[in-house]
This record gives C-alpha cells, sequence and structure tokens, in this order.
C-alpha cells in the first residue's frame, strides 16, 4: 500500500484536497453560532427570567467537569475514525459517517440527561428550587429556563464536533484513496461526501432536543439514575418501535394494540436516523429535514407540556 504521507508536496496536495471543502462547514458553523446568540437576545428581551434561568443553567453544565471530558473523548474517537480498519472493501467511509453521528448524539444526550438531573431534581431535591420560586420566577419560567440552558452545552458540543467531523469525513476520502493507491480524489469529491453527511448533522442535533425534552419532564419527579435508565431505554425502544409494530401486526390483537401504544406516546426515533440513506450513498431531502424538524418541535412542546403538568404540583418544601 502506497503511503498517505510520503514527499512534501503529497502532503500539499492531500491538505488542499480535504481542507478545500470545509469553507462551507465553516461558513455554516458561523451562521448557526449567529443564529443561536440571535435567540438567546431575543429570549433575553422577550422572557427575561426564562433567559436568567436558563444562562445559569449553562453556565453550571459548562462548568461541569463531564462536559469537557465527554467533548475531549468526543474529538479525540473523531478524529481517530478515519484510521481505523474497518475491512468494508472500500466503504469504510460510511462506517465513519455512521460512527461520527452516534458517537455525537449519545455524547450529547448523556451531558442533556446528567445536566437536567443535577439542574432541575437536585435542585428539588436540596430545596434550591424553592429559593428561585420564592423570587418573582414562576414555576413555568423556572421549566422552561432549565430546558433552554440545557440546550446551551448540547449546541456547543454539535457546534465543535460537528465541523471536526465533517473534516474527518473529507479527509477519510483522500486517505482510502492513498492506502489502495488509487488516484488522488478531487476536492469535490470530498464536497460531496460532506454535503451527503451534512443532514445528518442537524437530525441528530433534533433527536438530541427530543430525548433532552424528555429528560427534563423526567427530572421534575425523579433522581438521576432511574432518570438515565429510562432515557435510555426511551432511546432503544423510539429505534425499534418501527420494527417491533411490523412484528406485532402478525400476533394477535392486544400485542399489536401495546405496540401501537407505545408507538404512539414515545418519540419515533427512527424519524433522525439517516442510516439507509448513508449505506446506498444518496442525500437527504431537504423537505425530509423540515419535516423532521416540525416532529422535533411538536414533540418537544408535548414533551414540555408534561413536564410543566409534573412540575405544576409538586411539593417542594
Amino acid at each position: 500500500m502506497q503511503s498517505a504521507f510520503v514527499f512534501s508536496p503529497v502532503i500539499a496536495v492531500t491538505i488542499t484536497t480535504w481542507l478545500k471543502p470545509l469553507w462551507m462547514v465553516v461558513v455554516g458553523a458561523v451562521v448557526v453560532a449567529a443564529l443561536l446568540v440571535l435567540v438567546s437576545q431575543l429570549i433575553r428581551l422577550t422572557f427575561p427570567r426564562v433567559h436568567a434561568v436558563a444562562r445559569t443553567t449553562t453556565k453550571e453544565a459548562l462548568s461541569q467537569p463531564l462536559f469537557w471530558v465527554l467533548l475531549s473523548l468526543g474529538a479525540a474517537l473523531i478524529v481517530l475514525f478515519p484510521f481505523v480498519p474497518y475491512f468494508t472493501l472500500g466503504e469504510d467511509i460510511k462506517f465513519v459517517k455512521e460512527c461520527g453521528l452516534q458517537l455525537m448524539m449519545v455524547l450529547s444526550i448523556i451531558m442533556a440527561v446528567w445536566t437536567a438531573s443535577v439542574s432541575v431534581a437536585e435542585e428539588i431535591e436540596g430545596q434550591i428550587a424553592l429559593t428561585l420560586l420564592s423570587k418573582p420566577i414562576g414555576r413555568r419560567e423556572f421549566v422552561v429556563g432549565k430546558f433552554l440552558g440545557i440546550l446551551g452545552p448540547v449546541a456547543l458540543m454539535f457546534l465543535v464536533l460537528g465541523p471536526l467531523f465533517l473534516g474527518s469525513v473529507s479527509f477519510k476520502v483522500v486517505y482510502d484513496a492513498r492506502e489502495m493507491a488509487m488516484p488522488d480524489p478531487t476536492w469535490e469529491a470530498c464536497r460531496d461526501e460532506v454535503v451527503q453527511i451534512a443532514p445528518g448533522l442537524a437530525l441528530a442535533f433534533m433527536e438530541a432536543v427530543v430525548l433532552s425534552s424528555v429528560g427534563v419532564a423526567l427530572s421534575t419527579r425523579l433522581p438521576l439514575a432511574p432518570n438515565l435508565v429510562i432515557c435510555a431505554a426511551v432511546y432503544v425502544l423510539g429505534h425499534l418501535m418501527p420494527t417491533l409494530v411490523a412484528a406485532a401486526a402478525k400476533q394477535f390483537a392486544i400485542p399489536y394494540f401495546v405496540a401501537q401504544l407505545l408507538a404512539t406516546i414515545l418519540p419515533s426515533l427512527e424519524n433522525f436516523n439517516i442510516s439507509t440513506a448513508v449505506s446506498m450513498g444518496k442525500e437527504v431531502p431537504l423537505a425530509y429535514v423540515a419535516v423532521a424538524a416540525v416532529y422535533c418541535v411538536v414533540y418537544t412542546l408535548l414533551a414540555m407540556l408534561l413536564a410543566l403538568l409534573l412540575f405544576e404540583d409538586r411539593d417542594l418544601g
């Protein structure tokens, strides 16, 4: 096999090829960050109490060592993924895409559920919430502010790991060509792979938002350990429900009814899964991303409504 890095001219060509498409990634990350800042300022002007709770929650989450451990672990693994041999006969890049998306989503969900439990459940148990609510902050503002504050570190994790992940995908195209002694790929080939997987980042973030809302709702009544277990079960069942419903349809009426009931209550996380598109090398239509965004907003609002109902009559004394 030909080494990917032999002579300095080869190094220059390699770096130029896989870095050239990343200007789109940088521009996209700047636009997303600007939009988040704009939304934050709109919330500050419209709902200052909600913004105050959200800002405090985000600062607390970023001060936790867990955030930096998860961020460092994610960055290290994403950098490592392109160099791992997957023995797929030229299809390694598909595994890099799927592993990277799943890694970012799982790490962000762990961070969100952990922060929800620490910031909501422990404050309720320690009567810190009672002190906050004795000030001119209502229960609704408390819950909504906590949820928005929890999304802060989740969004930051995607803003940091997302461009790094797209860069590793672009680099993988060049790396595989060098390892298989094939002609150097063009920068357009790297760009096409980045464009193909970019919608997956948005969908992965939506899934993290949905599960974050579930974690906040549960944290109004449950401590950390049960919250993590239930959220893990929701994650697994949310991806398996279409298969379980199809299997139950061939059985008796009661199992099928139970499967349909669970499919209605639990979030359909397969809506955010693009493994099929990745395996077939197809792009995800923007219309599909838009429909998934609507589903994310609707389910998140329902989960937050449940959180408000659970917290409304919670005894804080």
